[in-house]
Formats: C-alpha cells, structure tokens, sequence
C-alpha cells in the first residue's frame, strides 16, 4: 500500500505527493529552524512524526474523497512515547499543527485539551511508518547552554514549546506550500532576487549617515547626533544580551539604534533586526524612514507587519509575493511590527500567529519607546523579553528617552539584570539637549485653552481624547493656521496635515494645531510652544520632544505648559498616570523631565499599581502554578493576554481631501478595494496582502459600538464577507468622512463611544 500526503486532481495519484517525503522535508526544515535555539534533533523528530495519523486506511480514503479524520494525535502520542517530557511538548506541537495549541487540561476556553485528544479513539496506525521514518535520538534534557530558572519554568517550558510549534507549522506551510506551487505551475517560494544582506544594508546604511552627516547644518544638536551615533556603534561588539538606549527626544535614537543592530548582528551571527513599536500609526513612518537609508535596497529588506488587517486566512491557496511569505514567518532581513503583534505572537497559540516565532530567536531586537508597554501585562512582557535574551540569543534593546525602572535592582519583581547602557552619559545628554522650560500651568477650561492658542502665532496642543480635541479644534476653527488631528483620521490624511503643518512652521506662518497623542509617537515638528493636558511624565516628555526641536530657539523661549483639563474626564488609567504625574511635579519642579524625574516617577507607578497589578491576569501565577509538561495553559495563556483590552474594529475610508477641502474618492484606495472585490484571485494583478498593505494607509480605527452604529446604517459595507469576513470593511460614502475630523457619525450612541477612547 503506498501512503499519500497531499492529492491533486489526477486519478492516477501520478502526481500525488508521498507521505514519507513530505514527512522528511518537515523534519529537515523545522529542524533547521530549531537549530537557532539548539532544539533541531527534536524540532526534526515533530516534523517526522506531525502528520503520522496519515498512515491509515481512513486518511487515504480522505484523500479521495472520504470523511475527514484527526491526522495529527498519533504522532503525538508516538513523542509522548519516545521521548519523555520533552515529548510531551512536542505533542502539544504535533496535536496542534492544524487547530493550535491547547492547555494540557482541563481548559475553560471551551477547546478540547491535549489529554482528551491522547486519550481519544483513533483509526488504526499502520505499522508501515516505521519502515518509512526514522526518527533523531534526542536527549532528554534541555538544550546546551540552556539556563534553566526554576521561578519561572512554566514560563520557560511553554515559550520553549512556542518555538518548536513554530518551527514545525513554518515547515508544514512551507513544504506543502513548494508542492502545490510545482503542481500548479506557480513561481517557486525562493524564486527571484534574494533579500539583501545585513552587510549590505550596513554599506548603504553608512552612505546614507554620511551624507546626513555632511549636509546638515553645523549646529549643536547635530554634532551632538553624531557623537551619539559614533558611541553607540563603537559598543556592537559586546556580547549578545540586554542593552539600553537612553538618549533624549531629538538625539536620533532611531537611526543610531538600527545602526548598533546591524553593526552587533553581524558582529555576533545574528540573522535579522525586529523593531518593535508601540503605536501602529507609526509603523509605515519609521518603516519608511529605513527604506531611505537603506537606499535601492530598501524595498527589498523592511517588512512591515502589524494588527490593523489580520492575517487572511485564504491567502494559502493564492499566487502570493515573496513579500506576503515572509510577513507569515518574518524571514525578512529587516522587520517593522507593532507592540501587539510582537507580544501577543509570543502568547499565542494558533499556528498563524505563533509561526513567526522561530526566527526572532538569533535576532536584535530593538524596543521603540520601552516604557509604553501596557502596565496590566508589564511582568509577563518583561519576562519574556528576559527570557529571549537568556536562552534564544537574542539582543534586546530598550530605546527610550525616558527608561522605565524595569531592573530587579530596583525593586520591579522579576525585572531584568545587566542591563547595558549604550547611550553615553545619559545624564550629560540631557543636559546637552534640554530645550524647554517645562511648568504646570493648573487647570484650564476649554476658554482657557482658546485664549492660549489664540495669544500664540504658532502653538501644539496635545489632549487625551479624540471628542475634545474635536470640541477644541471647533473653537478655534476660525483662527488663522488652525488645524486638526486626529485617529478617526487615516494615515494618508493625517501626512497630508502634517506636511503642511510643517510647511507652515518653516515659513513662519501661523499654525495652531490640535490633536491626540498620536502626533508624540515620533513625529518630526517644531513648535515654539507646546499646552499637554495631565498624563504620564514619560508622554509629557515626548510632548516636549515637538517643541524647540532643532534647539534653534533659546530655552526660555520655547515653553511646554502641563495643564489639567477642567470638564473632560480620563479613562481610569490616564488618571492615575495624571495622579503620579501631579506627585512627581510637586517633588521635582524645578527639572520635570530630569532622569530623576522620570526614574522616579516609574518607580512610583509601578509602585501603585502593586505587582498584582502588573500582571492583572495572573498569567506568571498560572504557569507557576502549571508548570508540569503536561498540564501546560497555552490556549488559556493566548484568551487572556490582550495588550489592547478595548475592541476597536478598522475600517477602509478610501476618501482623500483635495486642494479645496472636498472629500473625494481617492484613486489608489478605489482601485485596490475593486481589484480585491474580484473574486478568483487568479484574475488579480496584485495579492491580497500587497493590497492590504496598499489600504492600511486608509485605515481608521473604530470603537466597537460605533462600527456597529455604521454598519446597521448601512454606511460600512464588506468587502466579500463570505471570503473574507469582515477584514475588509470600508465606508461607503464621502458624507461620513470631514475633512477636518475624518470619520464622523451623528448618532449619540457612536459619539458617546468616541468619548471614550484616548
């Protein structure tokens, strides 16, 4: 009897794929990408063994036709079996090749557990797989080199079984994927010009400073950028690990950062740089700004890959770019993803999501603005970073201008040690760069506020929520140069806004700005002054960061105004950052954004919340308490841990606001959304992850009562619903986009959702 794995139309099976080759290609691959992290023997053994259920009588039939059939949970009974515990985690991989991950047992997620499925009945296995396969001898033991720590094994074993699940479900895809692409006469997975190497995009990062560097004016700041760049490159030869980037908003961290990566990547072996950062809104920004220093070579290096689109789930049986392959399993030179996609990845438990994984390990990876980690997940992101860096030779560096307190030393329960600064004197470079006066200016109403921006030629004001900057912005609508910016904005619109923004700040021209918070999340403007309703210290701080940028104004000259906003009320959690806020302004004065300051103010946060508090879903506890191999919560671990716990639903606006303020159907948005409503793929130019990244710019994030306020009104349509679900939502009508507020809905139910988001 010959065994099948994958059948194609032909009746003769001439074509067909055979089982013990697409089992062998599996093991061969996921144990060259276990070999990062020391586990190939046993990644191999997974493949082997992932589909073994095929080698019975029912499964054949299937092939032909018949009834589906459970493939997977006698290989994981076979390494349960062979190989002891460590078995057991490859079961957990094997079992949930196809469904995901499950708990050990006794789940409350309502998803069958791993001892019910070992324990289910079964066709028979043929005793033929024993005559096709041989399986690796692995040791039972971890890894060499591999640093056990027993406060947090639950942690380590399921992370450990993360990485070879990834392993394995990046091979499976990725085998069956070259067998129907031959089948069906489609390009080869590695077929064309291969990514550029690090070294490569080292050369071409090196011209690109060089030429900054010589066409810059001669100032201060700029001399002191260089100096900054030139001392964080000289440390790439330190050992793999933890670092820090301490440099204030302005001293270009993020070029400096990327160069330290690439410069200790190649000093060291590493593979790849993942930058990680913490708003979406500035994923295309920064991945942008890499592709120009990258140079002709850009294009082909930085991936970007966010949460806005989820992954589609029907792009398998596509024509699919080298692009859209690498955004499933990041093998990509350079990536640029989100803080929710990084983490959540690392707790996740469906093969989509968890398939990445594997390649993070031998990779630096640098943390954009580390203090904006979310403080109800803070213990478990902090131990899992620590636990990249201690067993998957993984650099992690922590890019910040204001550094939380996150090291053991001092106090924070689990925290990271050696942690290596790679900035020089941090305290020096504030000083150096310290180009504001900051004051709290006490509450302010929205009168207050008016007469401020009025009394100012050019002035930024930054408040909490998206209703009241839009109340604001409406006050003062009729004052020359005012301006609005907002998330219910797309990004399309809000780079539109801010060129000329820019444009007029250059010119000297009168520019009032209002808006969210979005505008600190990088973004490259200079205003005189700045007004910052109550928040964070480490928010204010990057308030500041747009104010007196290029240190051309003297200091005095150039004020941030710390207010408290009478009428408008926080969400729960900016009031109590607004609260230390307040107790850290009342101790430090005369230097709010001092590295005492901001040291202090962390420390006192996190003091307040409590260690319960930073880690509000108890996920260290549950994996103390479920340490054992076979008793493991992955699928619970993956239903509790959100970093965004309000549900927010994107939707298309493929609108643009022309010369004279009208909004108008924009041509590259039309023509993506008619070229994905074609419904055989075939027929299309472009995949549906190149015109879903070609959307993302279109994108806005709705609350979850106000999409469903739009969509009942039939204002919000789907985009092939049947295929797609509702990934693909978009607003039908120019009406329900301002051109000064984006998306807009007069309903009371939608408005007071907006009300409530920051």
């Amino acid at each position: 009897m010959k065994f099948y794995a994958h059948s194609t139309t032909r009746q003769d099976m001439s074509d067909w794929q055979p089982l013990s080759t697409h089992l062998a290609a599996t093991g061969e691959l996921a144990g060259t990408a276990a070999a990062a992290f020391g586990c190939g023997p046993l990644a191999m053994a997974a493949g082997l063994l992932h589909d073994l259920g095929k080698y019975t009588e029912r499964f054949q039939r299937r092939l032909e036709g018949g009834e589906r059939v459970d493939h997977s949970t006698h290989g994981a009974r076979v390494a349960q079996a062979r190989y002891g515990p460590l078995g057991t985690l490859l079961a957990y991989a094997i079992a949930g090749h196809h469904a995901g991950l499950a708990d050990g047992m006794g789940s409350d997620t309502g998803r069958t557990s791993l001892q019910d499925r070992l324990n289910a009945a079964l066709p028979e296995l043929l005793p033929q797989w024993e005559a096709e396969l041989t399986l690796p001898h692995v040791q039972a033991k971890f890894p060499d080199g591999y640093t056990p720590r027993p406060e947090r094994a639950g942690l380590q074993i399921t992370l450990l079984t993360r990485m070879l699940f990834s392993s394995l479900v990046d091979a499976d895809y990725r085998d069956t994927d070259d067998f129907y692409r031959r089948i069906e006469g489609r390009p080869a997975r590695d077929a064309g010009p291969a990514p550029p190497t690090l070294d490569a995009l080292r050369d071409a990062l090196d011209l690109h400073l060089a030429a900054l560097q010589a066409g810059s004016r001669d100032s201060g700041v700029n001399a002191l950028r260089a100096d900054i760049l030139a001392h964080v490159r000289a440390r790439s030869g330190e050992a793999p690990g933890l670092f820090s980037l301490t440099v204030p908003t302005g001293g270009g961290k993020t070029l400096a950062s990327m160069a330290f990566a690439l410069d200790h990547a190649l000093a060291h072996g590493l593979r790849r740089v993942i930058y990680v950062i913490p708003f979406t809104s500035i994923i295309e920004q920064n991945a942008a700004v890499f592709r120009r220093a990258f140079g002709a070579l850009g294009e082909g290096a930085v991936l970007e890959h966010h949460s806005a689109l989820r992954d589609d789930p029907h792009r398998a049986a596509e024509s699919r770019s080298k692009l859209d392959l690498a955004m499933e399993n990041w093998d990509a030179p350079i990536v640029v993803t989100s803080a929710v996609q990084f983490f959540e990845s690392l707790f996740a438990d469906r093969p989509a999501r968890c398939r990445k994984l594997h390649n993070i390990a031998g990779s630096v990876v640098v943390l954009d603005e580390a203090q904006t980690l979310p403080l109800h997940l803070l213990r478990p992101c902090v131990a899992a970073l620590d636990e990249l860096a201690l067993n998957y030779r993984t650099s992690v560096v922590l890019c910040t201008a204001t550094q939380p307190a996150l090291g053991r030393d001092e106090g924070f329960d689990g925290g990271f040690e050696r942690v290596r600064e790679l900035a020089p004197d941090p305290p020096a470079l504030y000083r150096r760069l310290e180009r504001v006066a900051v004051r709290h200016a006490g509450a302010l109403d929205d009168d207050a506020l008016d007469a401020h921006m009025r009394e100012r030629a050019q002035v930024l004001c930054i408040v909490n929520n998206r209703a009241h900057a839009r109340s604001l912005y409406e006050a003062i609508a009729d004052a020359e140069g005012a301006r609005h910016l907002t998330t219910l904005m797309h990004a399309h619109h809000r780079s539109a806004v801010l060129e000329e923004v820019r444009a007029r700040l250059k010119a000297g021209r009168p520019c009032r700005l209002v808006s969210t918070s979005l505008i600190e999340a990088g973004v490259d403007v200079d205003f005189p002054a700045v007004l910052r309703a109550e928040t964070g210290l480490d928010a204010i701080a990057q308030a500041a960061g747009r104010c007196n940028r290029e240190g051309r104004r003297a200091r005095e000259a150039s004020e941030v105004l710390v207010f408290a906003p009478v009428g408008w009320t926080p969400p729960p959690e900016l009031k109590r950052y607004a609260e230390v806020f307040r107790d850290i302004a009342g101790r430090h004065a005369g230097d709010l954004l001092g590295l005492d300051a901001v040291r202090d103010y962390f420390l006192e946060l996190y003091w307040r919340k409590g260690d319960a508090g930073l880690d509000q879903k108890a996920l260290l506890k549950l994996l103390q308490d479920r340490k054992r191999p076979d008793m493991l919560p992955f699928a619970t671990l993956a239903a509790k841990f959100r970093m965004i716990e309000t549900a927010m639903r994107p939707v298309i606006a493929p609108f643009d606001v022309d010369t004279q303020g009208r909004v108008v159907p924009s041509p590259r948005a039309m023509e993506a959304l008619e070229e994905l409503a074609v419904f055989d793929p075939r027929e299309r130019t472009r995949s549906v992850g190149q015109l879903a990244r070609v959307l993302q710019r279109y994108l806005v994030q709705l609350p979850a009562e106000g999409y469903r306020t739009l969509r009942s009104a039939g204002a919000v349509q789907v985009v092939h619903e049947k295929r797609y679900g509702e990934q693909f939502a978009r607003l039908m009508l120019p009406d329900h986009y301002h051109p000064r507020f984006g998306v807009h809905w007069d309903d009371p139910t939608f408005r007071a959702a907006e009300r409530n988001i920051w």
